[in-house]
């Protein structure tokens, strides 16, 4: 007979430490696996907090779930699942599958509760919900860059320098996916375990975090790319504002020279 222990991952929308969420929910955090805390409470429940703040929820109940985030000072904790960056996967416990773990796009199927398959699960969801606030944030650059492309024609010092910050955010920001979400790294742990290691191929194939990778590095190199662009072409209206400049003083020193050589004259 099968149980059913549900997994939430949340976003915290601001960024707390390891010890401000101990300090905040009352509880230990411990190590399991890269960039991943946890902690178990009673009745087989479990709270995981990953580097990229994001805290996972397993086996609690919705009650319990809002009393965990307005502990954490959540504005609107009790509408969490409308107003947050979150997302929700059905975990079940069956010893009678005939494989260690079943997975789709409905359920993630246990044979056992071990702590590290539940780890190891809290920490994809986690993944996938940090990966989507960086979807998200490609409607702003998409948005931003546009923005940006429309006012090439026009020429300012601030527009050069606003172009230059925002290819530096867009550097910065693949860099963060890369080294914070570890989605091109496999835990430690998983060289050592082949289940695990088969759990975590399958949720993230599931999820489809390396496509859904993949398609937001492209279009942050596309934007970039972009922005590279239209830098050139600022730059260029920089050069020949710089040279009409040059020849306005030119023109001016040859009226000068011309009007005191008049004015020297006998």
């Amino acid at each position: 007979m099968s149980k059913e222990m549900g997994l939430v991952a949340f976003y915290l929308p601001k960024i707390m430490t390891r010890g401000e969420i101990e300090e905040a929910l009352g509880i230990l955090l411990k190590k399991r696996i890269e960039a991943t805390y946890y902690a178990q409470l009673d009745n087989n429940a479990l709270i995981t907090y990953t580097q990229f703040n994001v805290i996972a929820m397993i086996n609690l109940s919705r009650n319990q779930i809002v009393e965990i985030l307005k502990k954490l000072n959540i504005q609107d904790a009790d509408r969490f699942d409308r107003t947050g960056l979150y997302q929700d996967y059905p975990l079940f416990i069956d010893p009678e599958i005939d494989t260690k773990f079943s997975i789709d796009n409905n359920a993630i199927t246990l044979k056992e509760s071990s702590l590290t398959n539940l780890v190891i699960s809290a920490y994809v969801v986690s993944q996938s919900v940090a990966l989507e606030l960086y979807e998200q944030k490609l409607a702003d650059y998409f948005e931003k860059s546009r923005h940006l492309i429309d006012s090439v024609d026009t020429y300012s010092m601030f527009k050069r320098s606003q172009m230059a910050r925002f290819a530096k955010e867009l550097v910065m920001t693949r860099h963060d996916m890369v080294i914070d979400l570890h989605l091109l790294d496999k835990p430690n742990i998983l060289w050592d375990n082949e289940d695990a290691e088969m759990l975590y191929n399958s949720l993230a194939s599931s999820l489809e975090l390396k496509d859904r990778f993949d398609i937001v590095e492209y279009k942050l190199n596309s934007i970039k790319d972009d922005m590279m662009m239209v830098m050139d072409l600022t730059n260029h209206n920089h050069s020949s504002f710089l040279e009409w400049i040059i020849i306005g003083l030119i023109a001016l020193e040859i009226f000068m020279g011309l009007g005191l050589f008049e004015w020297l004259k006998p």
